[in-house]
């Protein structure tokens, strides 16, 4: 049988299951000491949801499940490729709260604050930073239309990354609302505009060139894709400039709000900018949307934004809605490239015990090495030597053993302190 993990899924070994545990705890605390509350959702979501989330790219990711049995039989002989799933595994967080939110919403606070932590399945091509299970780490507000709620998320979210020690980022910001606005003066269709948006938010990373192919490719107005890279081509515009080509130039005054708001809660920790480009990927996305970059490393942190029609597909009236979700493998990953170590963390030994020994006597003595260490029993091996070297490279920090007083700690190769 195979040893290895499937394409685009890790196995994880316990040094970064630990550094995942504590950023997760830190971020969870974060979360919960600004009164958001966590809840679950099932991996498993209806096919018919997931097709009608406005997911944009992540539709074509999704992990579908066979029906069973007879109706597996019957979908089978249909002929149909649409009949053969009935369900499929979540490709983000915020379809399934959606759906939990419509369900439960009589029994919830209102405005709701909820802190999402879970697993997420998407079909990529496997490749370094592109997974096919990974976990994301999210926090979002429903029932607040109040661009408030924007300014209470990228606080909370700023001082999440702060307390694992992240700095020097800066929060991107722009609106869909006025994006789609300029981009209709420009000569695109009101029903292009999704798909518009979309190509746009690649800039990053297929560059001007690539945006201005693939409109073409999907074959756009020419007037407006020449518009559209005039706009581009003159790089750095201001908000005022952007808003003065929509119908109506007041639909900014959110976004200057939250700018400047963000900017004063800053307080020079980190930077907050006004992005024209910035579009995020999911087509459900109706206003405000943000990005979390470092100057130091490529790509997003975090990243969000508001989506105030999804709860409506279930609910038949619109309930507002505002997310935010740190890049929780990717915050991991860099820290693990930098060498993190988790601040205060004890030292990590083994009890080293012989064939005769008392066991009841270890566990006691394991107990007292606790308040200063983390203690792993371990038979004491025939070749100490070697033992010892197996427990330094996996990690440990020394030794102790069940008839002397003392640790060893390899790395300072000598006899230190006392046990009792």
């Amino acid at each position: 049988m195979k040893t290895q993990a499937l394409k685009g899924m890790r196995d994880l070994l316990p040094a970064e299951q630990t550094l995942r545990d504590y950023i997760q705890g830190k971020i969870l605390e974060t979360y919960r000491a600004s009164g958001f509350e966590r809840i679950s959702t099932p991996m498993l979501e209806d096919m018919e949801n997931l097709d009608k989330s406005d997911g944009g790219d992540n539709l074509n990711l999704i992990f579908k499940v066979l029906k069973r049995g007879d109706k597996l039989t019957s979908a089978l002989g249909s002929g149909d490729p649409k009949q053969l799933s009935d369900m499929g595994l979540r490709y983000d967080l915020t379809l399934p709260l959606s759906r939990f939110y419509a369900a439960n919403k009589d029994k919830l606070p209102h405005p709701f604050k909820v802190i999402q932590t879970d697993r997420v399945f998407r079909a990529e091509r496997p490749q370094k930073g592109r997974l096919r299970e990974f976990v994301q780490c999210d926090i979002d507000i429903l029932g607040d239309e109040s661009p408030n709620a924007e300014v209470e998320l990228i606080d909370v979210t700023t001082r999440a990354l702060l307390n694992i020690g992240f700095t020097g980022f800066t929060v991107n910001i722009n609106d869909r609302r006025i994006l789609r606005g300029m981009l209709e003066s420009m000569g695109f269709a009101t029903d292009t505009l999704d798909s518009v948006c979309i190509t746009f938010d690649k800039m990053d990373k297929i560059g001007a060139d690539g945006v201005k192919a693939e409109l073409t490719e999907k074959q756009l107005p020419e007037n407006a894709i020449n518009a559209l890279a005039d706009f581009i081509a003159a790089g750095e515009v201001t908000l005022d400039a952007v808003a003065s080509r929509c119908a109506d130039p007041a639909i900014a005054d959110d976004l200057k709000y939250v700018l400047a708001t963000a900017n004063a809660i800053a307080g020079g920790r980190f930077s907050v900018a006004y992005c024209p480009s910035l579009v995020r990927g999911q087509g459900y996305y109706t206003g405000m949307v943000f990005e979390i970059t470092c100057p130091q490393f490529s790509g997003a942190v975090a990243g969000g934004g508001r989506y105030d029609n999804m709860v409506g597909k279930f609910l038949g009236t619109q309930v507002p809605a505002v997310g935010f979700s740190i890049g929780f493998e990717r915050v991991c990953g860099i820290l693990l490239e930098q060498g993190y170590q988790i601040p205060g963390a004890k030292q990590k030994i083994a009890l080293l015990y012989g064939k005769e020994a008392d066991f009841p006597a270890v566990l006691a003595k394991a107990a007292s090495l606790r308040d200063c260490y983390n203690v792993t029993i371990l038979p004491q091996g025939k070749k100490l030597g070697k033992q010892l070297g197996q427990l330094e490279a996996a990690g440990f920090a020394g030794a102790a053993f069940m008839d002397k007083d003392e640790v060893k700690l390899f790395a300072q190769e000598c006899i230190v302190g006392s046990l009792l």
